[in-house]
């Protein structure tokens, strides 16, 4: 293929990056050795809980031998003990092979679903299957006409084809490889042998070796996909598209019957192997019989990966009955967790958090404004804390200031109060608000305002 027979058109545009930065953006993995031992913050930005740390190190293992499915794990401790970075840590680790789907107890009373349909989708969509398939590919490397020792091939290609070679912003020298039955295009590097004949390039540019013998070839090719992108391309006449419309709804127990027999037969016949995922259900306190029932069969089955469910609350009523649990779980299932508890973090380690937080949203703070940042932390909430740094950061900007400073960090504490200032307001002003006649209220509030 004579790659000066291509013709692009090269167009600049000015784009703003946009990044957002959530409350566990920063967290990059559990930051344990193979020993299950605690390495240096810096590499991964967790802080704290050592013990809860090794426990889901113990569970990452298990996770990646494979010997785990089916079983599962609660993370229990009080609000803003680092349950759902706990979580989100173990993600990082396990990669993208391995599926993980975050859910959030109260997603699964929808309008839509049925609370066992949500749930369902939810498991198979946590449990990946890994085929291999056999291919034919393309590989050859773009020379230009005037090219020493060039052997020419003529393909025809289509206008899709050619938009893929200027998406991938192909030149002479670049090595590509075309895959026959879906017609992608993919840029694989610049050749060795023809990386002194053109221009010079950056830092970042991937060097290959040049494709020899045949240039069409048969290839391995390997990929995962979740039970319930299946379930969606199997029961929706659009096929693979409804999973970009969103549109799934109830699928039918006989279509999943019917994928979980094809998957077996892959399996026996070394085509495919499962991959457990995780599912992660945060505030699993809201669910209610049902959902614990359904939950209670689900882990049973050979299709099941490993839950991890998180919970703040103590002794409380199972949602929907009149019964008293802890954590407010059913007593048969938690005879099947495994427990990890989570312990409230101390002055050094909220100090060490808001450090870690100061440093992603990119905000230059003063030591002395964050030590004040963390003694409100301590003696409020670590959430509210970390609220903080960018509206300080926003007042520093106001007095023209680069850096968020003591008298920034006052300003913002004297403007947005917390839980336990807001209620000091409101039993002081209870007369002023509407419905304050409530005598079993004003207990509760006289509780949050002394902490």
């Amino acid at each position: 293929m004579s790659a000066s027979e291509i013709q692009f058109q090269s167009t600049t545009k000015d784009t703003a990056q946009l990044e957002r930065i959530g409350a566990h953006s920063h967290i990059r993995g559990l930051g344990l050795n193979e020993l299950l031992e605690p390495v240096d913050t810096s590499t991964h930005n967790m802080v704290g809980q050592e013990k809860a740390r090794r426990a889901m190190g113990v569970v990452l293992k298990m996770i990646r031998a494979g010997k785990i499915g089916g079983r599962s794990v609660l993370l229990a401790g009080p609000p803003s003990t680092g349950k759902t970075a706990l979580a989100m840590a173990l993600s990082q680790e396990l990669g993208t092979d391995v599926p993980f789907t975050n859910l959030s107890a109260s997603q699964v009373f929808s309008l839509e679903l049925s609370k066992t349909e949500a749930l369902t989708q939810a498991v198979r969509r946590s449990m990946g299957v890994r085929i291999n398939e056999e291919t034919e590919i393309i590989e050859v490397a773009l020379a230009n006409k005037d090219s020493p020792n060039r052997m020419e091939t003529i393909y025809d290609l289509g206008s899709k084809m050619i938009d893929m070679l200027r998406s991938e912003k192909v030149s002479a020298g670049d090595v590509i490889r075309i895959d026959k039955a879906s017609g992608k295009i993919s840029k694989l590097g610049r050749s060795f042998s023809r990386s002194r004949d053109y221009d010079a390039v950056s830092s970042t540019t991937k060097f290959v070796q040049t494709p020899e013998g045949e240039l069409q070839k048969r290839k391995q090719v390997t990929h995962v996909v979740s039970l319930h992108e299946i379930d969606v391309i199997n029961s929706r006449q659009q096929g693979f598209m409804a999973l970009f419309a969103g549109d799934t709804g109830e699928i039918r127990q006989e279509i999943r019957d019917q994928i979980d027999a094809k998957v077996a037969e892959w399996r026996e016949e070394g085509r495919a192997t499962l991959v457990p995922g995780v599912l992660f259900i945060d505030e699993v306190h809201m669910l209610d019989m049902e959902c614990f029932s359904f939950l209670n069969r689900a882990l049973e089955s050979e299709m099941a990966p490993v839950l991890v469910i998180a919970t703040n609350r103590g002794l409380s009523k199972i949602r929907g009955s009149q019964y008293v649990s802890p954590h407010g779980i059913p007593v048969d299932l938690l005879d099947r967790l495994m427990i990890v508890a989570t312990e409230p973090y101390d002055v050094a380690e909220i100090r060490q958090i808001l450090s870690v937080r100061v440093q992603e949203e990119e905000v230059d703070m003063d030591p002395t404004a964050l030590e004040l940042l963390t003694r409100i932390a301590s003696e409020t909430s670590l959430r509210y804390a970390i609220h903080l740094i960018i509206t300080s950061q926003l007042t520093a900007t106001k007095r023209k200031s680069k850096v968020v400073e003591l008298a920034d960090i006052e300003r913002v504490y004297s403007l947005f109060v917390d839980i336990k200032r807001s209620t000091k307001l409101l039993m002081e002003y209870q007369k002023e608000f509407m419905y304050n006649d409530n005598r079993q209220s004003r207990k509760q509030l006289a509780k949050l305002a002394l902490g």
